[in-house]
């Protein structure tokens, strides 16, 4: 039996012309966005990844499928070379992302329009190295924290706006305590304290942080550390100052001086708070001016919850992180236990050698 000779019958189909593929590269994008929200991906990394592709884009000054490695080479070697490296990362991820989808999803009608095989143009040869530019965040001592808030509970009795005061000495309180971000802090409501579960109680985090865009995380914070305190006094002295009906579904927590057309309050801003926790430091700790922030405080509330002694899988579900390595990175010993440590086993070294040479 002979073998035929095969051919491909789209070496035979004609180019597809320049409107053609513009409305294909359109459709293309469309389908990648539509993809990642499928995904379940926040809109804003959604956005970032648009951003990026359409920056390498305009660089490049024709469909993104046409990139090869020697193209790739010049935009990160020469364009971004003096770009921060988490920006030359994320482009590189991008672009990377992107073309996966080009090859699982286009890759025959790329084929068949223009003549290409679709492969992505960065490779291990070219791809940015390195990780995001992120600061050490080294928290303040627990005394220090403690002269803070010991001021600003002070402040309290003589400042000039009473509830708007008492409502960020409280939420920046509770990110001490229990490691809340400022943006969970802004949309819990009053329903989200759940005073019958645990021990303590618990609040529900409905707007978590997900883990690489993903999306709003839930989770369940228990009332440790003196939170469940902090919250019962400003539940009860203070939050009718801003409204009056507890009860009513989506009431904030954190209220804004600021009402809706049905004279309810409206959800307080994370400017406010961030701004209401500066004045604070300036007045009470002002070593740590601009320094101090709410992230910060997140970084303090680990340090001093494994300093207590609760482990790190605590503490990775009481801030909400997927992983237990990002966890690490917010625990900074403080003092001298290192130095104890290291005393503790040149003593014990010690013992040993004495009972060597005996």
């Amino acid at each position: 039996m002979a073998l035929a000779v095969v051919r491909d019958l789209r070496e035979h189909w004609a180019p597809a012309s320049a409107e053609e593929l513009e409305r294909f590269e359109t459709d293309v994008l469309s389908g990648f966005v539509l993809a990642r929200a499928s995904a379940g991906l926040a809109d804003g990394t959604i956005r970032g990844d648009v951003g990026h592709l359409e920056q390498i884009r305009t660089w490049f000054g024709r469909p993104l499928w046409d990139m090869e490695p020697a193209d790739a080479d010049a935009y990160f070697g020469k364009v971004l070379r003096n770009s921060p490296s988490g920006t030359r990362l994320a482009r590189s991820q991008a672009l990377t992302t992107y073309f996966l989808f080009l090859e699982l999803r286009h890759k025959v009608e790329i084929h068949r329009m223009t003549g290409r095989v679709v492969e992505c143009p960065i490779d291990e040869m070219n791809r940015p190295r390195g990780a995001k530019d992120a600061a050490l965040r080294i928290p303040p001592t627990d005394p220090e924290v403690g002269t803070l808030f010991t001021g600003w509970g002070g402040e309290l009795a003589t400042c000039r706006k009473f509830a708007p005061t008492a409502r960020n000495y409280t939420a920046a309180k509770l990110m001490s305590q229990v490691g809340l971000r400022v943006s969970e802090a802004c949309k819990l409501d009053v329903g989200d304290i759940k005073w019958n579960l645990g021990r303590f109680g618990k609040l529900h985090v409905r707007h978590g942080k997900g883990a690489r865009g993903s999306g709003p995380r839930e989770r369940m914070v228990p009332l440790i550390n003196g939170a469940d305190r902090t919250l019962r006094w400003f539940i009860e002295d203070v939050w009718g100052q801003f409204d009056d009906d507890h009860t009513r579904p989506g009431a904030p927590l954190f209220p804004s001086e600021r009402k809706n057309t049905d004279g309810s309050a409206r959800r307080v801003g994370d400017d406010a708070l961030r701004n209401g926790l500066d004045n604070a430091v300036e007045a009470h700790l002002p070593s740590w001016t601009d320094k101090l922030t709410p992230h910060v405080l997140r970084h303090f509330c680990a340090s001093q919850l494994y300093g207590n002694g609760l482990d790190l899988l605590a503490i990775q579900e009481v801030l909400g992180h997927s992983w237990i390595a990002t966890t690490m990175r917010y625990v900074h010993v403080q003092q001298t236990r290192v130095e104890d440590a290291w005393v503790a086993g040149t003593e014990r070294a010690a013992k040993r050698l004495e009972g060597l040479i005996r």
